[in-house]
């Protein structure tokens, strides 16, 4: 289980994270919605220790991240598999050594092991055959795959997603859906998807959770989502222009679990 406790956070006098909250339970993926620049990749970033909070905090299996000494903080993000926005490929490496970049790191794994790692996770995402093929010569939904793979690789037990369809036409988005949910299908990991994909956030989510103003707007499964009265998730869900300046609005009522976490921190 991944927890984010009143989690804050600031840049300068910018306050991107100001009270959010928000629980992952095990085996569910979790999308994490709202506009660019309100603070969702921030929010992740801390699960794996790439920052730090400025008050609260994010605990995984119990642990409060940024507690860990520097080698409990390397074995748990052993268990975490980050799918970067861009795929972060390194150019200059073949397809095999992208996927095996982190295998290498650990110790208790052959370079037939590693292999066989490689093999199984291109074949997951479709790619077989492309080991020794460059990040030059794929497209973009193709590189997006490879960045998957890489993640799988490491058979993790949690999966951050930042952004995975962006600048993917509607097709090739629909096929990186597929494969979050084939993924969490046979690996059984519990999922991040930071996303304001609507269709894909729809397709991939058992729950949904608006980010809005540094805190959690709302949260609940896609269906109560997509049955919300609350003016600013009708707009962000319909892409309203004028939505984004909406005024708050009184917490929904129950059963809709957006009252119990939309009105944290």
């Amino acid at each position: 289980m991944i927890e984010f406790r009143d989690l804050r956070k600031a840049f300068g006098p910018k306050r991107v994270l100001d009270g959010f909250s928000l629980t992952v339970n095990d085996g569910e993926t979790m999308v994490v919605i709202g506009y660019s620049g309100t603070g969702k990749s921030v929010a992740i970033k801390h699960a794996v220790g790439l920052l730090e909070p400025d008050a609260g905090c994010v605990s995984v299996d119990g642990d409060v991240v940024s507690e860990l000494d520097r080698a409990r903080l390397t074995a748990l993000r052993a268990r975490i598999g980050f799918v970067f926005q861009f795929a972060a490929l390194f150019d200059s490496m073949t397809i095999h050594d992208n996927v095996a970049f982190g295998l290498r790191r650990r110790r208790d794994l052959t370079e037939d092991d590693i292999t066989a790692r490689v093999t199984e996770a291109l074949a997951l995402v479709d790619l077989p055959g492309a080991e020794q093929r460059m990040p030059a010569e794929l497209s973009g939904g193709m590189r997006k795959r490879v960045g998957l793979a890489r993640a799988i690789a490491l058979r993790p037990k949690y999966m951050l997603y930042d952004e995975p369809t962006t600048g993917l036409d509607p097709v090739t988005s629909a096929v990186i859906d597929e494969l979050m949910v084939r993924t969490r299908e046979a690996l059984g990991v519990t999922s991040i998807v930071i996303t304001h994909d609507m269709r894909s956030a729809f397709r991939v989510g058992d729950r949904i959770a608006m980010l809005y103003q540094g805190k959690v707007r709302a949260v609940g499964s896609v269906e109560e989502i997509r049955a919300s009265g609350d003016p600013v998730v009708r707009g962000f869900i319909e892409g309203r222009a004028d939505a984004r300046f909406a005024e708050a609005s009184e917490p929904l009522s129950q059963p809709e679990e957006v009252a119990v976490e939309g009105s944290q921190g």
